[in-house]
């Protein structure tokens, strides 16, 4: 990763973040804290907000979608325990923060965002970083993607109203499934894990994402009831 010219106050405010909002909440994997230290948030988020990057909460990025909290975005990439070698999915790509966090981690990144728009923007912001190991789909997520499957770890920055069977078709074996499970204002987040041929479940915290839409998610209609 390349990191493009910044602020001493960008980056105090990142190191601030990690430390008070990540750190102290309970998030201790080094190498997700260093992911989190590195990523710098503000480059993602449109200009108008860069000066609430590091918050502690969701940002609106347009179309209707969010960038999500960073201490979500640690604790899920934590759960997903990713390593060095992993093939990760990522469903709900956004404007690509949560993937250049996974490209610090991982071999490999797919990530996948249903909106043509923001899966431009997406690549825009991971090109400014030299992120070369990530690459921008623009599909429906909720079916995953096949041509790269099987995953180490896939996580989903979006809402299902059930865990998408084609997720859990394209999780390797030992691999995690990261995934907002519920309704539309109140979910749980999940981690699926696969091990010997069998999956099992965990609930974590409950949380709020935008709704999942696809085939194996929300119908739009739906989503606006």
């Amino acid at each position: 990763m390349k990191l493009p010219p910044e602020s001493a106050e960008f980056r105090e405010q990142r190191l601030r973040m990690v430390a008070e909002q990540i750190e102290q909440r309970g998030v201790r994997d080094p190498h997700v804290l260093a992911a989190l230290r590195a990523v710098p948030r503000h480059v993602f988020v449109p200009e108008e907000s860069q000066l609430f990057a590091y918050g502690d909460y969701p940002l609106s990025i347009g179309s209707g979608q969010t960038i999500s909290q960073p201490y979500i975005v640690a604790l899920m990439t934590e759960l997903a325990q990713v390593t060095p070698d992993s093939r990760v999915l990522e469903v709900g790509a956004g404007c690509g923060y949560q993937a250049a966090v996974l490209a610090c981690l991982a071999d490999q990144v797919i990530a996948v965002e249903r909106l043509e728009s923001l899966a431009e923007t997406a690549r825009r912001n991971l090109s400014i970083l030299d992120c070369g190991n990530v690459e921008v789909i623009c599909a429906d997520g909720s079916g995953g993607w096949p041509p790269n499957a099987p995953y180490q770890a896939i996580l989903v920055s979006a809402a299902a109203p059930e865990v998408p069977p084609p997720l859990l078709a394209q999780l390797a074996e030992g691999g995690r499934l990261v995934i907002p499970v519920g309704g539309r204002s109140v979910q749980s987040l999940q981690v699926w894990h696969r091990q010997g041929g069998e999956t099992t479940l965990r609930d974590v915290i409950p949380v709020s994402f935008v709704p999942l839409l696809g085939q194996f998610g929300w119908r739009e209609e739906e989503s606006k009831r």
